[in-house]
């Protein structure tokens, strides 16, 4: 009796590999080998949803404009039509219970490693003044309005109950000259140890001596500057306006650009022990530059504080063109949260919530990746050029590239690369615009009370 032989299963880290587009001879695009993801995504025995088919389809979807999952179940399903495949069901419920299956902590090595690849392969052509410079910025996004969302990440305390939602807080570490989002802390939006300064000492195991550190007032604090500079971590802050500028005094370097001293506060901060404030230097010497002057006694100057020294090596005028490119980082938000929708994440219950970051922040890496091939092919700097039009451009030939013969994946790589380099986005220095729409639309009117009280109410009336 002769039994038939079953096929050999495909190698699903291969394949999602394929479906990513990564590729060994696009150094800037191979951002996740086959050994990383074997390491994070360990294969389970299962019939339809297998880790690596799982993921795939979750970048598909943060990715898709719709980002529904009945969108990423339809699009494998037309997938396994076309090849001949076994059909499988519409119902989202196998996908979604695959996702609970994957491993956070495996998600969120997979989407730091590839943005550390990214901002480690950088040219040198890329790089500020030829250091690597590291934006710290924070932000938030609500969650599905659900009691396990609610418990975790708890809607702020000035909206009433049953008319906000959960919302949780986030600090990202970002690559100025690739945008690649290195790392990020969350928290709930308030309590204890959820400040923005707070989550941002979670990262700096990513600041390496000799990078520059590029982030607003908040994060001017004595302690964490002292802290940092003793790692060999160069800051460029803007200065907190609690503290006076007086162009007077220190050492002159040049037009409202001097030297000072800063003393080291008498009250030491929580968060450092006895034995390490007492190693912190008595004082720091610093330079502050005006970088961005304000007309109106009510609107000051925006001063620098920095721990670069030499006026010849850094001017004035670095200092500005710094001050400028920090608003790339709050660009590179917008575009995360805006262009790829992690302002409202959809998912109901903590656990998933971290997940779908972690998915996100991949899928902004990966498509990162691809803007930075484009643009070493193209001979452009990657700031140039748009996310969200490589995310329209993946969205055209995403699918093109994980079915083409191996063959003809070199060639339809390069035409989707010319295709991203070619979506530009202008200079923007000094661009103001009203905050002001034309275009007038009929909006609903704002739910000013629970939405299960609302309905007793149209019922009674009805």
């Amino acid at each position: 009796m002769t039994h038939p032989i079953a096929a050999p299963r495909p190698d699903h880290i291969q394949s999602l590999r394929r479906a990513l587009a990564q590729d060994p001879d696009a150094p800037l695009a191979d951002l996740l080998s086959g050994d990383l993801l074997r390491q994070h995504l360990p294969d389970r025995d299962a019939p339809l949803y297998r880790p690596g088919t799982t993921l795939r389809l979750w970048v598909g979807q943060v990715l898709d404009a719709d980002r529904s999952c009945h969108q990423a179940v339809a699009r494998l399903a037309a997938r396994r039509a076309e090849d001949g495949a076994p059909p499988c069901s519409g119902a989202t419920g196998g996908y979604c219970k695959a996702r609970r299956r994957l491993p956070e902590d495996g998600l969120r090595q997979l989407a730091v490693a590839a943005g550390a690849a990214l901002h480690r392969r950088a040219p040198a052509a890329w790089l500020c003044h030829g250091r690597r410079v590291l934006i710290a910025d924070g932000s938030t996004s609500t969650l599905a309005d659900t009691p396990a969302n609610q418990a975790a990440y708890p809607q702020p305390d000035g909206q009433a109950a049953g008319l906000g939602f959960p919302m949780l807080r986030m600090v990202v570490l970002l690559c100025l000259a690739t945008g690649a989002l290195l790392d990020l802390a969350l928290a709930p939006y308030a309590g204890k140890g959820t400040g923005e300064v707070s989550l941002f000492r979670q990262l700096w195991h990513h600041l390496r001596p000799g990078d520059v550190l590029l982030a607003d007032r908040v994060f001017c604090s004595w302690a964490e500057m002292a802290v940092l500079l003793g790692r060999g971590v160069d800051l460029i802050l803007t200065k907190n306006r609690s503290r006076k500028t007086d162009f007077r005094t220190g050492v002159r370097l040049g037009p409202k650009d001097h030297l000072v001293r800063w003393p080291k506060p008498a009250k030491r901060p929580d968060w450092v022990d006895a034995a390490a404030w007492q190693a912190l230097p008595a004082e720091l010497v610093l330079r502050e530059a005006e970088v961005l002057k304000r007309r109106g006694p009510k609107r000051p100057a925006v001063v620098a504080v920095s721990s670069l020294l030499d006026a010849r090596a850094w001017p004035r005028e670095a200092f500005r063109e710094a001050h400028r490119r920090r608003w790339e980082g709050e660009l590179d938000l917008r575009s995360i949260k805006g262009t790829l929708g992690m302002a409202e994440l959809r998912c109901k219950s903590p656990a998933l919530v971290r997940k779908e970051v972690w998915v996100y922040v991949l899928a902004y890496n990966l498509l990162r990746g691809h803007m930075a091939q484009a643009a070493a092919r193209a001979g452009a700097a990657p700031r140039r050029l748009s996310l969200a039009g490589a995310r329209q451009s993946w969205a055209a030939f995403g699918e093109g590239l994980a079915r083409a013969p191996a063959g003809a994946r070199p060639g339809l790589y390069g035409r989707f690369l010319d295709v991203v380099a070619a979506q530009r986005v202008g200079g923007r220095p000094g661009r103001v615009e009203p905050r002001a729409k034309k275009r007038r639309k009929k909006n609903y009117p704002i739910l000013t009370e629970p939405r299960e009280k609302a309905r007793r109410r149209l019922r009674r009336a009805v």
